[in-house]
């Protein structure tokens, strides 16, 4: 199994080094490719930051690495659940911090629109952290 690198995995979704291009082709051609959540999240942060992608195609990416019958990515349910989440208004990075959670652990958030976002999806067990007394 190979384990790839955010560069790689921008190389491969962008296309723009040919050169680049073609051996991430190559090195994804060979065997199980490992992705781990973390290189996703620095993934979708360069293609937004400096490819202009918006969060929806950032999601189509995504769904073809999903698809695609030899890459694994780690915790695929999650990551696949974080992508539903999205179009329903929460940011890719929120989604994913979100469904990665242990079952029934709250997730606390000082961010409004997050949790805002996160309880109108449905999301269960989503809040402000409690006032002191």
């Amino acid at each position: 199994m190979t384990a790839v690198d955010t560069n790689l995995l921008v190389r491969f979704l962008v296309a723009d080094d040919q050169d680049q291009f073609v051996a991430v082709q190559a090195a994804l051609a060979v065997g199980p490719v490992w992705i781990a959540e973390t290189v996703l999240l620095d993934t979708a942060w360069h293609l937004r930051k400096d490819h202009g992608f918006d969060e929806a195609m950032v999601c189509d990416a995504f769904k073809k690495l999903l698809d695609t019958t030899n890459i694994v990515v780690e915790d695929s349910n999650a990551v696949r659940d974080a992508l539903d989440l999205v179009s329903q208004g929460l940011q890719i990075a929120d989604a994913m911090h979100l469904t990665s959670r242990p079952p029934g652990a709250t997730f606390l958030s000082f961010d409004k629109a997050l949790v805002r976002r996160a309880q109108r999806a449905g999301v269960p067990l989503v809040a402000h952290p409690p006032k002191p007394h």
